[in-house]
C-alpha cells in the first residue's frame, strides 16, 4: 500500500498533510536507528580491540554495475567518450637498430630484394652497472698534499645516480614500500641496506626542496584559480592534515597538524610568517558573523590601521588589551586580521579564486569561491529514503540536478548573456522545489543558499565545474598512506611532500619522473628547472585568462 503510495490522490488537505509528516517521521526514525547501529557495532569493535582481538571487517558488497561496470561515484555527469586506439610507435625510443636477414638457402633463384619491412620491439634489461673506478693519485712535495681524482657527478659513496633514482621513483613516483624496493634491488644483484635506502628517501635532499617551493609560487603565479582540498595522513602515529594546492599544470602537498582556517591560509602563503591586519576588511567579516559588545567593538574600531603586525606582537595585543575575549569571537578575529593581512599582500602571489567544497575552514581565503558541483551532488546521494515515494523524489531531483549540470558544461564552451540569464533563472526554478521529504527539501534550500559560489562559473565560463584535480591529488596521498602508513620524522614529512609534489607536477607537465631525478641527482641539468615549465605550460594554456560575456575581450579573473 505505501509503496504506490500517491499524496497527490488524496482530497482531504489536512489527511494529506498529516500522512506526509507520517512519512517524514518514518524517515527520521530509520535515520536514528541505522546510526544506532552503525555507533553499537563502532563500540563492538573498540571492546574487541581492547580485548585484544579485531573488529568487524569493512568489506563492501559486490554491486552490479550496469553499462561495462563503471565505479565512479558521479557517474551521472559522465559524458561518453568516443575512444581510438591509435600507433604508439611514434612515442616509441629507438635504442638500437638490427637488420634481420633471410635465409638466402630458402630463397628462389628468381628473388629480388624490396626492401626492409620495419618492426619495432620493446624489452628491458634489468641488470647492474657495476664500475671499479682507477682514481688517480698524486702527492707534492711543495704543497705537502696529496691530488685524488673527483668522483663522477652524481655518484654518492658506493652508489651511482641511476639506483638513487630508481629508489626514488619506485618510492615516491610509483608507491612502493622500502621492503619490496629493497627486495627489488637484491633481485637485480644490488648489494644495499635498508638504512641506506631510508638516507636516500629523506636525507639531504635541499635541492629537491628548494625546486618544490619554486614549483609552487609557480604554480600559485601561473593561474587566478586553484583547486584546494585536504585528506588526513599519520605523521608518527599522529592524525595530521596533507593539504592538496593545484591546477591544471601543477600539484602541490603540504602538511600541518591541522585544518583550520589558519593552517590552510600557511599553505597558500608558502610557509611564510604569520602577519595580521586588522583594517576595514576584517572589520568587515567580524560584523557579519559574530554580535559583540559595544565595548570591545570601540576597541576594535580604534585599532584598524592598514598596518601589519607579526604574529607575537599581535596575539601580545589581544592577550593585554582583550584578555576577557571569548574563545569563538578570539579565533574569528585571529582569522579575520591574517586573512586581512594576506589579501594586502603584494609581493606574493594571493589566490583570486579557490575551488572547492563547503568545507568552512575554505571561507574568506580567497576574494572568489567556486564550489564543486560533484561534491554538492554528493550530498543528495546520500539521502538513504525507505519510503517508496520519498526514494522517487530523490531519484526525480538528482536527475534534474545532473541535468543542469550538463547544461553548465555547454555553456561554458559557448557562453552568451541569453544563456547566462536563462541559466539563472533555471537555477532559481530547480532549487525552489518543494517535494515533500523533508530531508530532500532541506538539502536543496542549502544548495539554493550557495547560489553565488555555484554560478560563479556563469561569470567565468572558464572556471572549471568540479574539484577533481584537487581530489585526485588526494588520492595520491591515501594511497601512498596505505602502502607505507606515514613519515615518522620531520625530514621524512618534508621528503613525502616535496617528492609528492614534483612527481605529480612531472606527470601533468609530461615530463619523466624517472629522467628528472636523474638529471637532478647526476647534474646534468638537462631538463630545465621544472618552474620555468610550470609557468611555460600554464602560457600555452592560457590559464591566466577569461573573457567577458559583454564583449568577450580579455580580462583577468578576480
Amino acid at each position: 500500500m505505501v509503496e504506490n503510495l500517491d499524496l497527490s490522490q488524496i482530497q482531504d488537505e489536512n489527511a494529506r498533510e498529516l500522512i506526509g509528516r507520517l512519512l517524514n517521521l518514518v524517515e527520521k526514525l530509520s535515520a536514528d536507528l541505522r546510526d544506532a547501529q552503525a555507533e553499537i557495532q563502532r563500540l563492538r569493535d573498540e571492546v574487541n580491540r581492547l580485548k585484544g582481538e579485531q573488529g568487524k571487517p569493512k568489506i563492501k558488497g559486490n554491486i552490479p554495475k550496469p553499462g561495462g561496470g563503471d565505479h565512479s561515484s558521479e557517474k551521472e555527469r559522465r559524458t561518453p567518450r568516443q575512444r581510438h586506439k591509435g600507433s604508439k610507435n611514434a612515442e616509441i625510443r629507438i635504442d638500437r637498430e638490427q637488420t634481420l636477414e633471410v635465409n638466402r638457402s630458402l630463397l628462389p633463384e628468381d628473388a629480388e630484394f624490396k626492401g626492409c619491412e620495419d618492426v619495432v620491439v620493446q624489452d628491458i634489461k634489468l641488470g647492474t652497472d657495476n664500475v671499479l673506478f682507477h682514481k688517480e693519485k698524486y702527492y707534492a712535495k711543495s704543497t705537502r698534499q696529496s691530488y685524488l681524482a673527483e668522483m663522477p657527478r652524481g655518484y654518492c659513496g658506493q652508489y651511482g645516480p641511476g639506483i638513487q633514482a630508481v629508489v626514488l621513483t619506485f618510492y615516491y613516483g610509483m608507491g612502493a614500500s622500502e621492503p619490496k624496493i629493497l627486495e627489488f634491488l637484491e633481485n637485480v644483484g644490488i648489494v644495499i641496506s635498508k638504512g641506506e635506502i631510508s638516507n636516500w628517501l629523506i636525507q639531504e635532499r635541499e635541492n629537491f626542496h628548494a625546486e618544490k617551493d619554486a614549483v609552487y609560487e609557480a604554480g600559485l603565479a601561473s593561474s587566478p584559480y586553484q583547486h584546494g582540498d585536504d585528506t588526513q595522513t599519520r605523521v608518527n602515529g599522529q592524525n595530521q592534515h596533507c593539504h592538496v594546492i593545484c591546477n591544471p599544470v601543477y600539484t602541490a602537498y603540504h602538511t600541518k597538524p591541522n585544518k583550520d582556517r589558519l593552517s590552510v591560509l600557511d599553505v597558500l602563503r608558502n610557509g611564510r610568517k604569520r602577519i595580521f591586519r586588522l583594517n576595514a576588511e576584517a572589520m568587515g567579516y567580524l560584523e557579519s558573523q559574530l554580535q559583540w559588545s559595544k565595548a570591545i567593538w570601540g576597541r576594535l574600531q580604534s585599532w584598524v590601521s592598514e598596518q601589519d603586525l607579526d604574529e607575537l606582537t599581535f596575539l601580545k595585543r589581544l592577550d593585554d588589551q582583550l584578555p576577557g575575549l571569548g574563545k569563538q569571537h578570539r579565533k574569528l578575529l585571529i582569522d579575520a586580521a591574517a586573512i586581512a593581512a594576506y589579501h594586502a599582500e603584494t609581493e606574493y602571489t594571493v589566490v583570486r579564486t579557490l575551488i572547492c567544497d563547503d568545507a568552512p575552514q575554505f571561507n574568506w581565503l580567497a576574494r572568489m569561491m567556486m564550489q564543486c558541483w560533484v561534491h554538492e551532488g554528493r550530498h543528495y546521494k546520500k539521502l538513504s529514503p525507505v519510503v517508496a515515494l520519498h526514494r522517487q523524489h530523490a531519484d526525480d531531483f538528482l536527475k534534474r540536478f545532473w541535468a543542469y549540470y550538463h547544461q553548465l558544461l555547454a555553456y561554458r564552451q559557448e557562453p552568451c548573456a541569453d544563456e547566462r540569464q536563462r541559466l539563472e533563472g533555471e537555477f532559481d526554478n530547480l532549487f525552489t522545489a518543494i517535494t515533500g521529504y523533508e530531508e530532500l527539501d532541506k538539502r536543496i534550500d542549502r544548495t539554493k543558499a550557495k547560489k553565488e559560489s555555484l554560478l560563479l562559473v556563469l561569470k567565468y565560463p572558464e572556471l572549471p565545474l568540479h574539484n577533481n584535480l584537487a581530489e585526485l591529488g588526494a588520492r595520491q596521498r591515501v594511497r601512498k598512506r596505505d602502502v607505507s602508513f606515514g613519515p615518522r620524522t620531520q625530514a621524512g614529512l618534508r621528503a613525502w611532500d616535496t617528492f609528492a609534489t614534483l612527481a605529480a607536477t612531472s606527470k601533468k607537465l609530461g615530463i619523466s619522473f624517472y629522467q628528472y631525478i636523474y638529471d637532478r641527482i647526476s647534474a646534468t641539468n638537462q631538463i630545465p628547472p621544472m618552474a620555468d615549465l610550470v609557468t611555460k605550460a600554464a602560457k600555452d594554456l592560457n590559464l591566466g585568462w577569461s573573457f567577458s560575456l559583454a564583449d568577450r575581450s580579455p580580462v583577468l579573473l578576480g
